[in-house]
């Protein structure tokens, strides 16, 4: 309820101050389209998972650390500039997808796909309606509130010894099989691997 509340407030404050700036009024079809790029944002920041790009250097090394293979499905639940889905499929030739809800993220990952010129996936959406029942890694850079809140749906369809790399922040009540020293030469910090049907042994 009171993330209701506030994306109302937010998305209604936003949208005044859009219009009283502007030099003439909007007509209705830049209001719905400016509400159409500003709805997915906000919520996506409400979710916790604000665009903070993974650094380059720590994107490597979690797909290297996680032992991604050719043909393996890699997820990336929040893929911001789409980074390390990429990085997943150009080096390691894995079938990689990412998810971001966005509209104005996933333009910019689009963009950088050309790039980039990789096969991975980028979809406009939220991964909790894909199911990852044939999902080998997932790959996250989220808060610890939000990959909370995932737990039940890993548990669910994840398939046992599928793994989950999470940069910076661990994931309650689990216990990581592999924790990636941070490297403040690098400016890398700790890099958790979980593994499914192994992450209660303490």
């Amino acid at each position: 309820m009171l993330d209701v509340l506030l994306f109302s407030l937010i998305s209604g404050f936003t949208l005044y101050l859009v219009i009283i700036t502007m030099p003439q009024p909007p007509d209705l079809f830049m209001v719905v389209i400016f509400l159409m790029l500003l709805i997915p944002t906000i919520v996506a920041l409400i979710q916790g998972a604000p665009f903070v790009p993974t650094p380059m250097n720590a994107a490597k090394k979690m797909i290297k650390i996680a032992g991604v293979k050719k043909n393996d499905n890699v997820v990336d639940i929040g893929c911001g500039d789409g980074r390390l889905v990429y990085i997943a499929a150009n080096d390691y030739k894995a079938k990689a997808v990412g998810f971001e809800l966005s509209p104005i993220v996933w333009c910019i990952a689009r963009i950088r796909k050309l790039f980039w010129r990789s096969k991975a996936k980028i979809k406009f959406g939220d991964f909790r309606l894909f199911d990852l029942s044939k999902t080998d890694y997932i790959v996250c850079y989220m808060l610890p509130e939000t990959l909370k809140k995932f737990i039940p749906k890993f548990e669910k369809e994840l398939k046992k010894g599928a793994k989950i790399i999470s940069y910076a922040f661990y994931i309650a009540d689990w216990a990581p099989v592999h924790i990636e020293p941070s490297d403040p030469k690098e400016s890398i910090s700790e890099i958790m691997v979980y593994e499914i049907g192994k992450q209660y042994n303490k």
